[in-house]
């Protein structure tokens, strides 16, 4: 909480789009995968929360929409940067590039997001990075403590998520310098 405080007081700049550079249809369609991304991680919440014994559906359920508060916030803090900043060496983003929103705004990124502005493009990589570690409750339900939990939270998508993302989406990934495509998270 004292971060996001403090982060609120931090200068950054956010670049606007200019006029004619965003594409209408793109803008609209990535709205809605976002939104459709979004709603996925409430559903499969009551999806893992049907499938345990009573006494559990709640924590099961507070699994999966904790992650969008967490992933949320280490997306907006470092997460990003590390997925999609200035690579070194195809390997990892510098996890300063776009920290607390640094340079993302509604103008469009040429390589990342041509077409929608970055920040659309930030949201829609976010939602992945929610639903991910959501995805895996389904396989210790009903077997893990809430902070153990939060911690595989933290350290799956900053040690795995990040690193594989950066890897495979990122024009500079190694993955993607080698040719291979995954178009699961691209927009």
């Amino acid at each position: 909480m004292l971060l996001s405080g403090l982060a609120a007081f931090v200068p950054v700049s956010h670049p606007s789009a200019a006029a004619g550079s965003l594409q209408a249809a793109d803008v609209a369609w990535m709205l809605t995968a976002t939104a459709f991304v979004l709603i996925m991680t409430p559903g499969l919440s009551f999806f893992y929360g049907g499938m345990v014994r009573p006494k559990n559906v709640i924590s099961t359920m507070l699994q999966s929409f904790v992650a969008l508060g967490v992933i949320s916030l280490l997306w907006y803090f470092v997460g990003f940067s590390l997925a999609y900043g200035t690579s070194w060496h195809g390997f990892i983003g510098n996890p300063l590039t776009y920290a607390l929103l640094n340079n993302v705004g509604t103008a469009p990124h040429p390589v990342l997001s041509p077409g929608i502005p970055f920040v659309l493009f930030f949201a829609f990589q976010l939602k992945f990075a929610i639903i991910t570690p959501a995805l895996i409750t389904g396989s210790f339900a009903e077997r893990v403590r809430f902070k153990g939990y939060l911690a595989f939270m933290v350290l799956f998508c900053l040690f795995i998520y990040c690193p594989l993302a950066h890897w495979t989406w990122h024009p500079e990934g190694f993955l993607r310098q080698w040719g291979v495509l995954d178009f699961a998270g691209e927009p």
